[in-house]
């Protein structure tokens, strides 16, 4: 019986084990995995960089691509039956009207011209682009066949495939905040970790200048900045001068998470040590000090990224951040400033639902990833 007894204790004392001895990281996944709405969140993100990433493949169509005829088109029907005769995915033609006491276009379906979806297609419509910037490709996810038009998300003023720009405008909206982030990421553990270490007039100038660049509004500070852009500036450009613009602005928040966390952490015995042992702080912040709340640094920047997000989106929507032909969701909304537009052509607010999704799905995430840096938990 006793032999009974010590075979079934055995696998619990493994997992006891496996837990006493597992790292600050793993214990941090464990709990996180448990945080279904995190997790959840997470998919969502994944899903959204993936098809961002491929975003060119995904479109039906490109940036520069657009049909004058289909001016305020609404989204398209995708139907699987004809007649009561299952055809696959496909969509009917379009024929435009005029209505007249609104003078406006009106599109209907023509139920006798039926174009199939094709998946995987060598499309003109999409135009050639190229992976990751190295290899030319024209092949695309789906489109309509010869002849007929695919707008799952309707049109805009100039006849160009929302969707496609949706997808393509995500790229930037989604990018540019990242690299932000790491850049805000850089600046507030330099600054954040020399004011918390050395301390003395080190710590009161970083002080000074943190409070300096908090007392300005963000908005209107953000407006300035990108009103000095030059209107003459590339795409490429100007995605940079923003993502330095938007870091510039938003590093003295970790800066004095990371002060904190020194002055707490350098009276500990081990950096004590490390100290009198002669080591450099270089190595002494790099090896000991940051490692030891870098999951709180990990939360701090997921949560700061919907900030981001909705900076560029901002200064885009009031003109002063990407403009046109470069392509974001805040370059999309633009469209929504007039009253008419909301009106008739409730489909252009689209872009905002998915500002509105990330923007939650990373708050989520940064809570879930919260709960399980917390050690009390």
């Amino acid at each position: 019986m006793s032999k009974m007894k010590k075979e079934k204790q055995r696998p619990q004392e493994v997992k006891d084990d496996k837990y006493y001895y597992a790292s600050q990281w793993r214990l941090m996944g464990r709990k996180f995995r448990r945080h279904k709405l995190g997790m959840a969140s997470s998919v969502v993100l994944i899903i959204f960089y993936l098809t961002a990433i491929f975003g060119n493949f995904v479109a039906p169509q490109g940036t520069e691509q657009y049909d004058g005829k289909f001016k305020n088109c609404p989204p398209t029907a995708v139907h699987w039956f004809h007649e009561g005769k299952l055809m696959g995915p496909f969509v009917y033609g379009l024929t435009r009207t005029r209505d007249m006491e609104t003078l406006m276009y009106v599109f209907e379906e023509n139920r006798d011209e039926i174009y199939p979806i094709q998946f995987f297609t060598q499309g003109a419509k999409g135009g050639e682009y190229k992976w990751f910037g190295l290899f030319d490709s024209n092949l695309h996810l789906f489109e309509a066949a010869k002849g007929g038009h695919v707008f799952l998300f309707g049109t805009d003023s100039m006849g160009r495939d929302l969707f496609s720009r949706v997808i393509l405008g995500s790229q930037i909206s989604l990018f540019i905040p990242v690299v932000g982030m790491l850049l805000t990421l850089i600046l507030g553990l330099l600054m954040g970790s020399l004011a918390g270490y050395f301390g003395g007039w080190i710590d009161m100038v970083i002080q000074r200048v943190i409070e300096v660049v908090r007392s300005f509004p963000q908005v209107p500070l953000w407006m300035a900045l990108s009103a000095a852009i030059p209107t003459t500036m590339k795409p490429a450009q100007v995605f940079m001068l923003m993502t330095l613009i938007l870091s510039l602005i938003s590093w003295p928040d970790l800066a004095r998470v990371v002060r904190s966390k020194f002055i707490s952490v350098k009276k500990e015995d081990y950096i004590m040590a490390a100290r009198i042992s002669g080591a450099p702080a270089s190595k002494i912040i790099t090896r000991h000090m940051i490692p030891s709340f870098m999951s709180y640094i990990i939360v701090n920047m997921t949560q700061a990224v919907p900030g981001l997000i909705i900076g560029e989106t901002t200064l885009s929507f009031l003109g002063l951040g990407l403009r046109s032909p470069a392509t974001s969701w805040g370059v999309l909304l633009q469209e929504t400033n007039k009253l008419e537009t909301i009106m008739f052509y409730g489909w252009k607010l689209l872009p905002m639902i998915f500002v509105f999704l990330s923007v939650l799905a990373f708050n989520f995430m940064g809570d879930g990833l919260r709960d399980a840096a917390d050690p009390y938990k």
